[in-house]
């Protein structure tokens, strides 16, 4: 089954197979409807579905309405935005508990508090001024057996939770395997070892990503084997060293680049291992980034990934960056990943299949955006647009050339660096340009695969 947004914008590719017990080779599963196209707007509605077999859902709201939610990664970019979604597209729902952990002297009453406070949650203000008492923070640490989840804290969960959304993970591309290990598999086995003593869940959603299986050339909507059975490298590594797990780290990972792809293919198999106990649903959303409509254009939260590239492109900070200009840029706006998320976890909840339910949320297949594109429509907004404080007029360049690149690099980045830091000692300033720092933005530009 495959759904869209409206012809108006038909920009993203939301992908989903509905699929039944009888699996094909490499987890592959025969479908329970048959492929089909369907308009989806951009948020839930009040008009309800019409099911195969005749008779009618309750449309995404009503669905939501008196339901518990329990949610982990609240307070990240994604999390933040399932939140304000459900409370003002779903403004019956009965609560949300989000687990938080105390973070730079911060109380989790108080990292959920400045949370609400911001201007994402602006117009659930408008429609709701006292949202903030269906939000309910419940004090856990990733890292932590049980997820540190007190005695109380965990009865009270398994007696009202109807449905878990389970975003937190370390999306760093360089962390050190065990600590992945930890935060996106441990992690995600401690929290289905919770779902399964709630006695009213009726889905469990795990946010994956499009490239868990970077290492194949065609990514179909199943959970592929995984390169090695995570219970069981759990338990070696738990033993190990440091050293000897940075050691053996290359081998483990094989054809993927990093340990974040690893980690989250491992999560995937072992979220799907509980298909039989639990209602599942998955979803693999791409590059996401800022947000297309909802709650209004262009929110975003920090400067990971591409956003951070185009502001220092904006800024005259970037100059060059290697990448082919031919490769597809799979960007998807965040609030399309979320629609999906709350849809399937609705769909998950009402239908019940028997087996995990796997969505790939991308752009790339039916609307490619390729990077060379990005640099003209990027650099062309930023002049029309100037951004405050700009360093230096943008001027951006993408090339695949390696050496095209580094001459850039010493001419665009290293020199003016130096002739910068050259300024500060002059004026008795601490120079800030040619610092030792190997992530600064003038010495190290960042670069994309081809």
């Amino acid at each position: 089954m495959n759904l869209r947004h409206n012809s108006s914008l038909p920009s993203f590719e939301v992908r989903s197979q509905c699929i039944t017990e009888e699996k094909g080779s490499e987890g592959g599963s025969k479908e329970l409807l048959n492929d089909q196209d369907l308009d989806a707007p951009t948020g839930p509605t009040d008009t309800c579905v019409s099911t195969a077999g005749g008779g009618s859902m309750a449309s995404i709201p009503e669905y939501y309405a008196g339901k518990n939610v329990l949610i982990t990664g609240a307070t990240g970019f994604m999390g933040k935005v399932l939140v304000e979604k459900l409370l003002r597209s779903c403004p019956k729902v009965k609560a949300l508990y989000l687990l938080v952990r105390p973070k730079a002297g911060q109380s989790m009453q108080q990292r959920v508090s400045d949370m609400m406070a911001c201007k994402l949650f602006n117009r659930v203000r408008e429609d709701d001024p006292d949202f903030h008492q269906k939000v309910i923070p419940i004090s856990s640490e990733l890292t932590q057996p049980g997820l540190a989840i007190g005695p109380e804290d965990v009865d009270r969960l398994s007696a009202c939770v109807n449905v878990i959304f389970h975003c937190a993970a370390t999306i760093r591309f360089d962390e050190p395997l065990k600590h992945a290990l930890q935060l996106n598999v441990i992690a995600t086995q401690e929290l289905l070892r919770l779902a399964k003593q709630m006695r009213h869940l009726e889905a469990f959603v795990h946010i994956s990503t499009a490239y868990a299986n970077c290492n194949r050339r065609h990514i179909d909507e199943v959970i592929y084997p995984p390169p090695v059975e995570p219970r069981k490298l759990i338990e070696s590594v738990e033993w190990m060293d440091d050293a000897i797990v940075r050691d053996i780290t290359p081998r483990l990972i094989g054809d993927r680049p990093n340990t974040y792809t690893y980690t989250k293919a491992l999560a995937e198999y072992l979220v799907q291992q509980e298909q039989d106990r639990l209602n599942i649903a998955i979803i693999r959303p791409s590059i996401v980034g800022a947000s297309w409509q909802e709650p209004f254009p262009g929110w975003i939260d920090n400067f990971n990934g591409p956003s951070g590239v185009f502001i220092a492109a904006g800024k005259g900070i970037l100059r060059t960056m290697r990448a082919n200009n031919d490769a597809v840029a799979d960007l998807i706006p965040v609030d399309v990943v979320i629609n999906l998320t709350l849809a399937a976890g609705w769909y998950t909840a009402e239908r019940r299949p028997k087996t995990a339910l796997v969505y790939n949320c991308t752009s790339g297949g039916i609307n490619p955006f390729h990077w060379g594109e990005i640099e003209h429509h990027v650099m062309s907004s930023f002049k029309r647009n100037p951004l405050e404080q700009a360093f230096r007029r943008p001027n951006a360049n993408i090339t695949s050339n390696y050496l095209i690149n580094q001459y850039w690099i010493l001419v665009s980045h290293k020199f003016p660096a130096l002739l910068y830091d050259l300024v500060l000692r002059l004026s008795g300033q601490k120079p800030q340009g040619n610092s030792n720092n190997s992530k600064s933005t003038f010495l190290s530009p960042p670069s994309f695969p081809d």
